[in-house]
């Protein structure tokens, strides 16, 4: 079933192109994509998106419910809805990018530690 866009249904074969194309365009971007997303998604909604993920991130790690209510100043709801897509293929691809990342970092600080 297609997702409604401005009201209407879209025709599935043109969403799919829409969408593929959407998706190289993000990839093409390279190093712009973060002022893509400031511009295309306005501040609130791209300072919304970089909160849920970080609340994913830090219910995974176990963070308390309380302290990342207070660091990220969020509310209980918002939480509960990021906690919702927390098995989505794709935030949990995400994740594992994130702990990588971190992962690579605290090892790259323990190498230079050493070298020094």
């Amino acid at each position: 079933m297609c997702r409604a866009i401005f009201g209407q249904n879209m025709n599935p074969s043109l969403q799919k192109t829409l969408n593929k194309t959407f998706l190289q365009l993000i990839d093409d971007l390279k190093d712009k994509k973060e002022i893509f997303f400031r511009d295309f998604l306005g501040e609130k909604e791209y300072e919304d998106l970089v909160k849920k993920l970080a609340v994913i991130y830090w219910i995974r790690k176990n963070r308390p419910v309380d302290i990342i209510r207070e660091n990220l100043k969020v509310s209980s709801a918002e939480i509960a809805s990021a906690k919702k897509l927390m098995n989505k293929d794709g935030i949990k691809l995400a994740i594992k990018y994130l702990e990588a990342e971190e992962f690579a970092n605290v090892w790259a600080e323990k190498i230079k530690s050493v070298v020094k």
